[in-house]
């Protein structure tokens, strides 16, 4: 239970969320990926096997909720990006359960390209809002 002092912390964190477009939603959830998947590093360096399994369990809760949020019905690629989703999910669950540092690095190394092409098409979906928007007489 969050103590007073962090209160106030979680509720901006909360409106930050709430009010997020979704495209800055989805790198927020790629953020928070790869710090559970540095901190699952810091874990297999320190040796520390609770580490590195809530971190990788907390990683997989993301990708399926990733997942679970993409729509076939508005965008053709959805079903590939699902199984692309399923295989990483795949990827981090035996990594944790063999504790296979090897099998992590490369699911790391996947999620890390993809989370950064996410931030791109963010950025220039919003510079191309921004280029709308002037283009109208709008203010950004």
């Amino acid at each position: 239970m969050p103590g007073p002092a962090e209160e106030p912390a979680l509720r901006y964190l909360a409106e930050a969320i709430e009010t997020a477009t979704p495209a800055v939603r989805l790198t927020m959830l790629y953020d928070r990926l790869e710090l559970d998947l540095r901190r699952a590093e810091t874990g297999f360096e320190d040796g520390d096997l609770k580490a590195i399994s809530d971190n990788l369990i907390h990683a997989q809760e993301i990708l399926q909720a990733l997942r679970t949020t993409l729509r076939g019905d508005v965008w053709d690629g959805a079903g590939q990006l699902a199984a692309l989703y399923d295989f990483l999910h795949g990827e981090l669950l035996h990594a944790n359960l063999a504790k296979d540092r090897a099998w992590f690095s490369e699911a790391a190394m996947l999620i890390s390209q993809l989370a950064d092409a996410w931030r791109r098409a963010a950025a220039s979906a919003a510079s191309g809002f921004e280029r709308t928007m002037e283009q109208v007489g709008g203010a950004v």
